[in-house]
């Protein structure tokens, strides 16, 4: 067998570096569509993924919004689940024993309410040696400040990054989202205040009306806008932010299969996450995997790695 033959014939590395995060491939959920991991391991092995987001964690338990909450739209979704969740300590106890099994890091989402909450839960995920890293969602009201939305205010976010950080030993990637006049802005703000990665972007928000009944198609009103409709807002986000800052970041978007993950590579995301597709299909994530590498052997790269950022703008 010839050296040209052998080496078309090795295996590509899909393994991508993250603020100290070594993944096997840049491949993983978007939090609040994979719930806390169990829920999908029926339909394929969870060590096939580079990363575990799971569903955002608060303080406390949340029941979320009234329902309908979900509303199918043209290319994608509507959502006000409301960040639904266990709350901390029912994460520790009930969740984590089974995210134990399996190798692939897991990065815990997580929210508050006000700048106290954000501490307390980031302190308790510091010190859970289960947990690689935790993606903080900043998408919240301070309901000290009059509802302003962390995220949307560059102050705010670099003030809940900052306290975080203080409490916080592990990788921390900030979410950001897309409902702001500039998002570099957003970017800058928060890597300033100690982000070591960011993930960009959460959903848009957005509205469906029911022209029968003319009602409100979810009981919140607005909801957040997902799936590959989205995703050529997110790609130039995404290469916006890449532009931006120095530190590394994570593209999310209508993101269905292996291709949508590439264009945010291409732009220089060095990882991505895959949200509404996973209700479409359980086992789009291990598929995209396999076509990231059947990709790289395509184009004859023996490591995506040199994919990532590799856009040719002339």
């Amino acid at each position: 067998m010839s050296e040209g033959k052998m080496n078309m014939d090795k295996k590509p590395n899909l393994a991508v570096d993250i603020a100290g995060l070594h993944l096997k491939n840049p491949v993983m959920p978007a939090s609040g569509t994979f719930g806390y991991g169990q829920e999908y391991a029926p339909f394929f092995d969870l060590d096939q993924l580079g990363g575990i987001v799971t569903k955002g964690l608060s303080l406390n338990p949340k029941a979320g919004n009234p329902t309908p909450r979900i509303a199918e739209t043209t290319s994608g979704m509507l959502n006000a689940i409301g960040l639904q969740n266990v709350g901390i300590e029912a994460f520790i106890r009930d969740k984590l024993p089974f995210l134990r099994q399996y190798r692939t890091p897991v990065i815990a989402n997580f929210f508050g309410n006000s700048l106290e909450e954000y501490g307390e839960v980031a302190r308790r995920l510091s010190d859970l040696s289960e947990v690689a890293a935790v993606e903080l969602n900043i998408s919240c009201p301070n309901v000290k400040k009059g509802g302003i939305v962390f995220g949307t205010d560059p102050q705010a976010a670099a003030e809940v990054v900052t306290l975080v950080r203080r409490h916080l030993s592990k990788p921390l990637i900030v979410k950001l989202t897309p409902n702001v006049t500039d998002i570099t802005v957003m970017a800058r703000a928060v890597e300033e205040a100690g982000a070591d990665a960011i993930c960009c972007i959460n959903t848009l928000t957005g509205m469906a009306v029911d022209v029968h009944r003319r009602q409100l198609r979810i009981a919140n009103g607005t909801g957040g806008l997902s799936g590959p409709a989205i995703r050529p807002v997110a790609v130039r986000m995404v290469y916006q932010v890449v532009q931006a800052v120095n530190v590394p970041v994570i593209g999310v978007g209508g993101i269905t299969c292996a291709e949508d993950a590439l264009e945010f590579l291409i732009v220089g995301a060095r990882a991505v996450q895959v949200g509404t597709a996973n209700f479409v299909d359980p086992q789009a994530m291990p598929k995209i995997v396999t076509g990231l590498e059947q990709y790289c052997r395509d184009q004859h790269e023996d490591d995506i790695n040199n994919i990532i950022g590799s856009l040719k703008l002339s």
